[in-house]
């Protein structure tokens, strides 16, 4: 009994995720629009990782960058597949490099993000399984998956 309450939260949780996929795909009376204007999420790497990793992401149109100037606020955070929140990783390299990806602000540019694997702020490493990383720019949203390999 337990198992089937288990997949029902883990179907539950993926449901978040799935109405914007499906009214997207849903109607086709519409142009199609620039998915992610502004900004790029990438692929962590290593994917599965044991135990740290990084996740590529762009901020702005780079290379192209015609506004320079204006600063985005960036938050990166990554989940369970329950939808709580398992840790903030921090910005590497540049000026800001070491700060959380918490709604700091950054200008146009390409950027890399650092997670050690770990809970939040303990030392405590994550457990083997699927994590959500989601990318928020200015208060749009990219989402994207990532497997732990004990």
């Amino acid at each position: 009994m337990r198992h089937r309450w288990a997949a029902l939260v883990v179907v539950l949780a993926f449901s978040m995720f799935v109405p914007r996929l499906v009214t997207a795909q849903a109607d086709t009376t519409k142009p199609p629009k620039d998915r992610n204007p502004g900004f790029s999420l990438g692929q962590n790497y290593p994917n599965p990782f044991n135990p740290e990793t990084r996740i590529p992401f762009a901020v702005g149109d780079p290379p192209t960058c015609t506004d320079s100037g204006r600063q985005h606020v960036v938050s990166l955070k990554v989940f369970n597949l329950l939808a709580q929140l398992v840790a903030v990783p921090v910005l590497q390299g540049g000026p800001e490099a070491g700060q959380p990806l918490n709604g700091i602000k950054l200008s146009c540019g390409q950027y890399t993000a650092y997670w050690n694997g770990n809970y939040l702020d303990t030392s405590r490493e994550v457990a083997s399984g699927v994590y959500l990383y989601r990318l928020e720019v200015d208060g749009k949203v990219i989402v994207k998956k990532m497997f732990v390999a004990k």
